[in-house]
This record gives C-alpha cells, sequence and structure tokens, in this order.
C-alpha cells in the first residue's frame, strides 16, 4: 500500500515507544478510556468497541489541546433541555442542549 503512494516505512528500533509518541498515546488512550472496561468476545466485538470509541474520540471527546473542544466541532444551541446520548452500554455519555 505505501509503495504505490510513493511513502517510505521508517521502521522503529523494538521496544522504544518514546520514538513513537503519538501512536502510543492513541492506544494507551483507547485502551485506559474503552478497552479496559470490557470483556472482549473476538474480532467483530472488538471492531465493534473500537469504531464506537474512535466516532466519539472524533466528534464528542473534548481534546485539552483544542481549548477542551471535540476535533470536529460543530457549534450547539444554547438554549432547551439537557439531553444525554450514552454509548457502548453507557460507558461514554455525552450530554447537550437540545
Amino acid at each position: 500500500m505505501f509503495k504505490n503512494d510513493d511513502f517510505t516505512v521508517q521502521k522503529i528500533p523494538f521496544m522504544s515507544p518514546n520514538m513513537n509518541s503519538y501512536a502510543e498515546s492513541w492506544v494507551g488512550t483507547i485502551k485506559k478510556e474503552c478497552l479496559n472496561h470490557f470483556i472482549v468476545f473476538g474480532e467483530q466485538h472488538l471492531r465493534y468497541l473500537i469504531s464506537e470509541y474512535v466516532t466519539y474520540y472524533n466528534t464528542t471527546r473534548p481534546h485539552s489541546s483544542m481549548d477542551n473542544m471535540p476535533l470536529e466541532y460543530t457549534p450547539r444551541k444554547s438554549g432547551g433541555n439537557i439531553r444525554c446520548k450514552s454509548k457502548l452500554g453507557g460507558l461514554i455519555r455525552h450530554y447537550y442542549r437540545g
């Protein structure tokens, strides 16, 4: 895949997480915030958990480097009732005005 698009793959030394800090940070985040709370029953279940978490991570989870705004920020209404949207059996809850 990478050869077709003129990319070069840079291999990092074995057991050196500081050489790939972005990937290690992502793996740590998804493990702490999602996967450590479930017993995974197969590949399909794992794929479901990861896809639900990735959707949450990109659309609603606040990121401190972005002034606690989500990656895909869309302004919301300022008035209205407070509502709750939950995912992954209630592990992730997001409150919003709607």
